[in-house]
């Protein structure tokens, strides 16, 4: 298994074709936050399209938009290669008002199984000093990993923070105190280092989503992109 790993730290402005929401009236309510990543190795650049709107246009492979304002309820979500009606995902997403939600686009198109996988944020303020960092597993290559979180340098001596995470899996939360962390992916009951973070220093208040994710096409090195949920 091939040990080289690539990490890049995502704040991407979204590539938004409406300036506009989708929705009237004042305030939050009625409205929820949607972010989509395209975590497809193989898949080309996309076009978003919720409830028959396009919102995101030529999203490339390892990006992803910033939060959308949308209308609670379900939502008709369609992704489709950019420039064509195609679609390689038609579903619906149910959005709980005032809420956040990250939507990845994962799975190889090769093998037919590209999917959507919505994931709930919880963007509640930590308690002070303190950061709060999610890692989600969305390497289809991998297989199961165990998660070391630790100081830069540590390695993966000790016991990983988590253990045995699936593909298309994403760990709770985890509330630790602002600094400089070092994030390890081994194959489940190894110490074979698939994937290295390299150095993630935080400031308190921050909140971050950290996606493990194949090589563009598919396959080895992982790479790491980092979202920025909140601060």
């Amino acid at each position: 298994m091939c040990r080289i790993s690539r990490f890049s730290l995502l704040a991407m402005t979204a590539l938004v074709v409406a300036v506009s929401t989708f929705t009237t009236g004042c305030g939050d309510s009625g409205h929820a936050s949607l972010r989509v990543v395209h975590a497809s190795p193989d898949a080309p650049n996309v076009d978003v399209v919720v409830d028959g709107k396009t919102v995101l246009t030529n999203i490339p492979y390892e990006q992803a938009s910033d939060y959308l304002t949308v209308n609670d309820g379900s939502r008709h979500l369609q992704v489709r290669p950019t420039g064509t009606t195609t679609n390689v995902i038609d579903t619906n997403v149910t959005l709980a008002s005032k809420s956040y939600e990250t939507v990845l686009a994962v799975g190889t198109v090769s093998d037919s199984s590209l999917t959507a996988l919505p994931l709930q944020d919880d963007n509640t303020l930590p308690a002070s000093g303190q950061i709060k960092l999610r890692l989600v597993h969305a390497s289809p290559s991998a297989g199961p990993v165990d998660i070391y979180v630790g100081a830069p340098g540590s390695g993966v001596s000790g016991s990983p923070t988590l253990t045995n995470v699936p593909f298309k899996a994403a760990a709770n939360y985890l509330a630790v105190p602002a600094g400089s962390y070092e994030v390890y992916f081994t194959p489940t009951g190894t110490k074979t280092i698939a994937l290295n973070s390299g150095p993630l220093t935080l400031a308190a208040g921050q909140i971050r989503t950290a996606v493990a994710l194949d090589a563009p096409g598919g396959g080895f090195p992982l790479a790491a992109i980092v979202l920025k949920d909140l601060n």
